[in-house]
């Protein structure tokens, strides 16, 4: 019987995995990077271990230093999570040789899947060797991790050997493999996969399918279960060739088998050979702990015949630090709030006040709904998201309300090409124009303790903020009455909650601030200062860096002086395993470069200006 647990990753899935060993009496150790050493996955479990460094390849992806840690700790078993070392054969073995009980396949199971190359050769497929002009599209994939790194689409044979450099960059920072492969790309099919569970006696459950065809750059958005629209057919297909899959390998523990599915046809992807960042919504609605479940497993316990029945219909959507209108730039800073109201599951890995940094994957919490039919459980997540107090780096959260919302998606119509489709209308601003002024009133209430009543009704008070890229001015008074604003009967004002009343409706604004950040409902505004700093201006054409991060390559040949098109790359920025492109925003010349290769950026930072040709 396994007594403490080791977990070999970070964030929402060490404290997803701590909670499951809470229930079950077993002790947790955590192990952690500096940048982490106050995370809560860290604050969380019984004990904790440091590994010195913040980068991945220093610390998380640092299998000996993982096993060291497990037996300096006492513990007896290791839980490696997803990402990282979750489907590397060679940490499996250590692990196992440092006489630990590891909560995962075996090493041979990973080995034969962990390759996507060498599972398509698997399952009698194979990738494409030389690309020609017929087979474009094409998708540039790692082999190895998961998570969308490393994956290009190659529209244009011309664009294929920098996809395939950039893909190997990305794969080798994220999983220490650079091997890349090519596969066709299937424009608008659905990306649908199977949960499996397996045990040591030879049972195999395919515990109902998922779809997760709502991706930004391969990686899933919103997940749910059981993928809407399946017919029987196809559903049993994708049952059979999971529960193959995992037994050509004799698989056992939880795995995940994806597909595409276009034209009422399954095309196999890639088995992924441990838990998956959307197995919740498989867990609310079979009525499991798939983290209990795989212990039981790796102590030796039999599954049941038959996997209990499903029920009901839950929908995830994965809560990111990051701005979907801005190429889906990652986003730093302190996370001061992130509360959903009662009815949905959050699994997160952060708590009030912890800090987004730049070293690990921007995804801040899953929230999960589950309800007896699909529409009740979109309805219901896109409700809660659109309650959630979130104050801190910008986010998601809006495109995820739209999307649980948008009529295509809405009549289970989508497929993995949704955002290309739609991003710019779900991204489009739609500021509430009473935000404002409730932010003004709110913080006018906290001054007019301290005398703030004048006898010049004529000389309104003044407040700018800037919200959703523009900036509004408020303007209201003082007056005997207390605090009133033109067109607007202000009801009840404070420093934390406002109520407004216009043409009969009341409205309410919950309110809270973080130095110039101000947040009103689910709105987001900064303050601003009443008399713009004239030095604060920048040249027109200036590049600012989007994202803290390293300067990784400047455009070959690039000088000060050159003549650059619009839409050219100039500089690439890596920050959170990611690579993220800057191009010239007009046709002109580069007047400055201030980047260099090596060079870590701050957000804002000057990286250089491109003066627009005049016409």
């Amino acid at each position: 019987m396994i007594s403490t647990l080791l977990v070999a990753n970070r964030g929402e899935i060490a404290c997803r995995i701590f909670r499951t060993c809470g229930e079950l009496g077993i002790r947790t150790v955590a192990v952690h990077s500096d940048a982490d050493a106050n995370a809560l996955h860290a604050r969380t479990a019984d004990a904790a271990v440091r590994l010195p460094g913040a980068a991945p390849a220093e610390t998380y992806l640092r299998g000996d230093l993982i096993v060291k840690a497990a037996l300096s700790a006492g513990a007896d078993a290791v839980h490696p999570g997803y990402g990282f070392l979750s489907e590397s054969p060679d940490f499996a073995r250590a692990v196992l040789d440092a006489g630990l009980t590891w909560i995962g396949p075996p090493p041979q199971a990973i080995e034969a899947m962990a390759s996507k190359t060498r599972a398509k050769r698997l399952m009698g497929l194979a990738p494409l060797g030389e690309v020609t002009e017929a087979d474009l599209p094409v998708l540039v994939k790692a082999a190895a991790g998961g998570g969308g790194r490393g994956m290009r689409i190659v529209r244009r044979l011309a664009e294929l050997d920098a996809a395939l450099e950039a893909a190997r960059a990305e794969a080798a920072s994220a999983f220490g493999d650079g091997e890349v492969f090519v596969e066709p790309y299937i424009e608008h099919g659905r990306h649908v996969e199977v949960q499996i569970l397996a045990d040591t006696h030879g049972t195999v459950w395919p515990l109902g399918t998922r779809d997760c065809s709502l991706q930004r750059r391969h990686q899933k958005v919103i997940e749910e279960a059981p993928a809407p629209g399946l017919s029987d057919r196809l559903t049993e297909e994708l049952y059979a060739l999971a529960v193959r899959a995992a037994r050509s390998v004799s698989y056992t523990g939880a795995g995940t088998v994806e597909f595409l599915v276009a034209d009422g046809r399954a095309h196999f992807l890639e088995m992924n050979t441990r838990l998956q960042v959307e197995h919740p919504v498989t867990e609310a609605v079979f009525g499991i702990d798939l983290v209990a479940e795989q212990i039981r497993v790796a102590e030796g316990h039999a599954l049941a015949p038959r996997p209990p029945h499903a029920r009901g219909h839950a929908v995830e959507a994965r809560l990111y630090a990051e701005d979907p209108a801005g190429d889906w730039a990652p986003q730093t800073g302190t996370l001061h709030r992130l509360a959903v109201p009662d009815g949905v599951r959050l699994d997160t890995g952060y708590g009030d006040g912890d800090t987004v940094g730049v070293h690990y994957d921007p995804m801040l919490a899953k929230v999960v709904a589950h309800a007896p039919t699909r529409a009740e459980a979109l309805r219901r997540l896109a409700g809660a998201l659109e309650r959630a107090e979130l104050h801190g780096p910008v986010t998601n959260r809006d495109l995820l309300v739209r999307s649980l919302r948008h009529p295509e998606f809405a009549r289970a119509r989508m497929d993995t090409g949704f955002y290309d489709r739609h991003l710019a209308e779900l991204t489009r601003p739609a500021p509430d124009p009473l935000a404002p002024l409730a932010a003004a009133l709110a913080d006018a209430h906290g001054r007019s303790r301290f005398g703030g009543w004048r006898n010049l009704p004529s000389q309104p008070q003044v407040k700018r903020y800037a919200m959703a890229g523009e900036e509004h001015e408020v303007r209201y008074r003082h007056t005997r009455d207390g605090l009133t604003a033109d067109g607007v009967r202000v009801v009840h004002a404070d420093a934390r909650r406002v109520v407004l009343e216009v043409d009969g409706v009341q409205r309410r604004f919950d309110v809270a601030r973080h130095g110039d950040e101000v947040y009103v409902n689910s709105a987001r505004l900064t303050a601003l200062p009443r008399f713009p700093d004239p030095a604060a201006q920048l040249a027109p054409g200036s590049l600012l860096a989007p994202m803290p991060g390293t300067v990784v390559r400047v455009a070959e040949g690039l000088a000060e002086g050159a003549a650059v098109e619009a839409g050219r790359p100039l500089i690439w920025l890596e920050a959170m395993k990611m690579q993220h492109q800057i191009s010239a925003p007009v046709t002109g010349t580069l007047t400055a470069l201030h980047a260099r290769p090596g060079q870590q950026v701050e957000p804002g930072t000057l990286l250089a200006v491109v003066q627009e040709t005049s016409s």
